[in-house]
């Protein structure tokens, strides 16, 4: 069982929503964070916040020299990394093709950019993170665990076909990194696994229209949001548990996508 305290996770997204979750929960648990974002006000409120063994850099995870700079900033802080946290990702819903009710022919297309962009963040710049990380970890004889953010969106949402095929990437990424390290012997020692949540309580959910929240709501089971707490509690286990690796673990209070996805 490996052990928070004193470990360190580079978490991007950090300024807010689950990666601030998670960058507090290890924090509060006795372990180091760099937290990166590309928002550089509420990087550092962020920091402010969490004090402690807080380091925050500045990044565009699309852009290789920003990724490479904070793998190489928790090097130089702390000297390792145990966890890989890229978490920084956006969502640009919209139909592929939306068609005029009366004539039912195509009115509209989702452009390409709504499209790449959410690619661009979401699949590139993991792979970015995870690359420029992994490397100072195996470089510098780090322990520890890669861990990524899918959905159930993966399993395919109507009017998210950027944002389900970013997450679907997800859920399938941590078999090929594993059976990647597998083959070079460290798989021992460097983990990857992928947490994925349903409908999470973040500020930006709650703070949806009530009418269309209450209705999200009611296709979860236990009644309620996941609370970004309980997410981060999942990747603290799968931090600790040596023998969690190579899976995507949903976390969704029981819920199922119908037909309609």
């Amino acid at each position: 069982m490996l052990k928070i305290k004193d470990s360190v996770a580079v978490i991007t997204g950090g300024s807010g929503g689950i990666g601030k979750a998670l960058a507090k929960y290890w924090i509060d648990n006795g372990g180091k964070v760099v937290i990166a974002d590309i928002m550089e006000e509420a990087l550092e409120q962020a920091k402010a916040e969490l004090g402690g063994d807080t380091v925050s850099v500045l990044c565009d995870v699309t852009n290789e020299d920003d990724c490479g700079k904070l793998a190489d900033t928790a090097i130089e802080k702390f000297g390792k990394i145990n966890l890989i946290a890229p978490f920084a990702g956006i969502i640009m819903d919209g139909l592929m093709l939306s068609t005029d009710k009366k004539t039912g022919k195509v009115l509209k297309k989702m452009p390409l950019s709504k499209f790449q962009k959410v690619l661009d963040i979401n699949l590139t710049g993991v792979f970015l993170t995870v690359r420029e990380c992994a490397e100072r970890m195996i470089n510098n004889d780090c322990t520890g665990l890669i861990c990524l953010v899918s959905s159930t969106g993966s399993l395919g949402t109507a009017g998210q076909i950027n944002y389900s095929s970013t997450k679907a990437a997800m859920s399938a990424m941590p078999k090929v990194i594993t059976a990647e390290f597998f083959r070079r012997g460290f798989a021992d020692k460097i983990r990857c696994a992928a947490v994925a949540p349903g409908y999470v309580g973040t500020p930006m959910v709650k703070g949806m229209n009530q009418k269309a929240l209450d209705g999200i709501v009611g296709k979860v089971p236990i009644g309620r949001l996941i609370e970004p707490e309980e997410v981060v509690s999942l990747v603290g286990e799968i931090y600790k548990n040596e023998a969690m690796a190579g899976e995507t673990y949903f976390i969704h209070g029981g819920l199922r996508l119908g037909s309609e996805g």
